[in-house]
């Protein structure tokens, strides 16, 4: 039985059957070793859960309670006991992104015998390729371990975060399901842009906060543990008299924040007496088990047979095996029983709102359908993420996509491109505009080719962000330059220490969509960090730019830019058109209009046959009869002919869409 403040994981069925396949699949999620043959963790936060998300045939009852009897005989792996209320811990690692979250939580791993050293590899929680590859923890990862201390055994539920600002969503939902959190700021670079916002997320979630110094290149003269302490008590105001000085890659302080963690975070309520309510904080789909779902029980007690209740989708299910859809599954969503339900559903989660949208593709328009259903289980996986069927005339069918940043639009390309085996063409990233029209209705417009007509609209708003950049002095003029350029409006600045100061603007987010952050990066040769905050929409001199060619307009590259900015976004694509185009047999013009002006042209000369070849000589008004015969053809043509705009100039020009705007 599951009582409050447990956590667990729910896990779907589709169709238990008697193979050797779907056996093996089940007794793979109830191994002793941490994490399963398909990469995911099955014993972190699923502890009893392992006798509640199976088959129900008895046989394969008893071979789980064998293997669950054998999973408290092995050193280390005892963590799936029971302890009292009183002895668990829910905690989280959060952090500003590269300062050591993923290094600390293998060391505390290591140290609480949950993993064992011959299994050991550096960052085990991130579990995907793309995370190794890039070095950053791009999904939220749950952890339970178990830590003697005072001969008394306590359970400790750790999630570990991502950092990059592109999934503090994920950070947020890590946050709703713990007590505590773990504060970890390097030493050498002190405190950034990134820490502040998941400070302050905590502080709106209730937690108790342990400031922790990780000293990672300890053996570095960089490392100035006294100066990020006062950073910590001047910028964030959290005391850190007593914070802990450790280094995760050392192994030093390891201890200190385990014994810290103990003593400092409180533990669950006990309301095990209370109707069910479980808050679900993940989940993923496995291909041979279905939907499985990772859940907080807060409230009532749950076991192995009980008819469940989705408050939020009005599903009803049995925990193994009832979850029909993806879409019954949502993060946020509340588990109760179906006979007592309770009252009312937790608060969950506020829904993230996508920042940067983009057209999704296949190449192969056979891959839609294998498209869609790779957006719904992915969705399943991370929550933040949008998208809505889109047809364009050049790219056939696809997918509008919501991402929080271009870091989750690239992440999220790469897992469509791995996981699911397809090959897909992405547009330029454009974030919704809102268009006031005469007639008094207010449309959102994430599409060029949604744009009403100028007659129609009589304004257009953009929307715009907040971002505060924490950089040493050295390069607070460079910044305020970069500021300036994508047309921010400086609101103040601070020098939150003698040596770093804090630049705040407010700019359109459509400015910050393309290589913003890559020129913070190099302006300030990678010491400046950057947190941006939506804060509404305000009226901007926008028009669409249309590309013409041969006087019919292209839709799928028009474009929504600013005034200031639409001759060299023109002329850019103009130019990069007459590269790509192949020649006809007449002129063609491409040109880039506002409206019915055009601001930038270029012409694709014609494939001109020598009629003059066969003249020795003679009369020159028989020189003028061809030319003029072939003057009039070619006129002829021009009125009837069609320019077919390869493939490759649209994904090229996508590409320089890109780089431009």
């Amino acid at each position: 039985m599951l009582m409050a403040s447990d956590f667990c994981r729910l896990a779907n069925f589709p169709r238990p059957q008697p193979t050797t396949n779907h056996r093996g699949a089940w007794r793979g999620s109830c191994s002793p070793r941490p994490f399963p043959s398909d990469g995911r963790p099955s014993e972190p936060w699923a502890f009893r859960c392992l006798r509640i998300a199976r088959p129900s045939a008895v046989s394969r009852g008893r071979s789980v309670s064998c293997r669950a009897a054998e999973i408290t005989t092995d050193p280390g792996q005892d963590r799936l006991m029971k302890v009292p209320i009183s002895n668990i811990r829910n905690f989280c690692i959060i952090a500003h992104i590269d300062h050591g979250k993923s290094t600390l939580a293998d060391k505390l791993l290591q140290l609480t015998g949950t993993v064992q050293k011959r299994e050991m590899k550096e960052q085990f929680l991130d579990n995907m390729d793309l995370e190794r590859e890039r070095g950053i923890t791009i999904k939220l990862q749950a952890a339970r371990m178990r830590y003697i201390l005072e001969n008394e055994p306590y359970c400790l539920n750790l999630i570990d975060t991502p950092g990059h600002v592109d999934f503090s969503y994920e950070v947020s939902r890590s946050l709703a399901a713990c007590e505590g959190a773990l504060l970890v700021v390097d030493a050498s670079q002190g405190v950034e842009a990134q820490t502040l916002a998941n400070v302050y997320l905590a502080l709106e979630n209730n937690l108790e906060i342990i400031p922790v110094r990780v000293l990672n290149k300890i053996d570095l003269p960089g490392a100035e543990p006294d100066r990020v302490s006062q950073e910590i008590e001047e910028i964030i105001g959290l005391d850190c008299s007593d914070a802990i000085h450790c280094s995760a890659k050392e192994g030093i302080g390891i201890s200190d924040i385990l014994n810290a963690i103990i003593t400092r975070i409180p533990p669950p309520k006990d309301a095990a007496g209370n109707p069910l309510r479980a808050l679900i904080f993940d989940s993923y789909y496995d291909p041979y088990r279905g939907v499985i779902v990772y859940f907080r029980v807060v409230d009532g007690t749950i076991k192995k047979g009980d008819k469940i209740y989705f408050m939020a989708s009005g599903k009803v299910g049995y925990l193994s095996a009832s979850i029909r859809s993806v879409a019954d599954a949502r993060v946020g969503d509340t588990i109760t029983h179906f006979g007592r339900r309770a009252e009312s559903s937790l608060p969950g989660y506020e829904e993230a709102r996508p920042m940067v949208f983009c057209g999704l593709f296949p190449v192969d328009a056979d891959q839609f359908p294998e498209l869609r259903d790779a957006l719904e289980k992915l969705q399943l996986n991370d929550a933040a993420l949008k998208f809505e069927p889109e047809t364009s005339s050049a790219m056939g069918f696809g997918f509008r996509c919501g991402f929080l940043g271009l870091l989750h639009l690239e992440i999220v390309q790469e897992r469509l491109e791995r996981e699911y085996n397809l090959t897909l063409i992405t547009t330029a990233p454009s974030v919704v505009y809102r268009v006031n029209c005469i007639n008094g209705d207010t449309i959102d417009c994430s599409n060029p080719t949604l744009l009403p007509e100028p007659g129609k609209r009589r304004q257009i708003e953009e929307p715009f962000v907040k971002i505060e950049m924490l950089t040493p002095k050295e390069y607070i003029g460079s910044l305020m330059e970069l500021g300036q350029e994508r047309r921010g409006e400086f609101k103040e600045m601070n020098f939150i220490t003698e040596n770093r100061a804090s630049i705040i603007y407010e700019l359109p987010l459509a400015e910050m969509v393309g290589d913003f952050f890559d020129q913070l990066k190099s302006r300030s040769k990678g010491y400046a960090s950057m947190e941006y905050t939506f804060v509404g929409y305000r009226e901007s001199e926008l028009v669409k730019l249309d590309i013409h060619i041969n006087g019919e307009p292209v839709e799928p590259l028009a474009t929504i830019v600013h005034k200031d900015k639409a001759y060299a976004v023109g002329r850019a694509l103009t130019q990069k058109l007459k590269e790509l185009i192949p020649r006809q047999m007449f002129k063609v013009p491409i040109q880039a209009c506002i409206g019915a002006k055009v601001i930038a042209s270029e012409s694709l000369s014609a494939i001109r046959k020598d009629v003059l070849s066969k003249c020795y000589g003679g009369d020159i008004t028989r020189k003028k009869k061809l030319l003029k015969k072939q003057a009039e053809g070619k006129k002829r043509l021009k009125a009837i002919g069609k320019v077919e705009v390869p493939q490759e100039a649209f994904m090229a020009v996508l590409r320089l869409e890109k780089e431009v705007i």
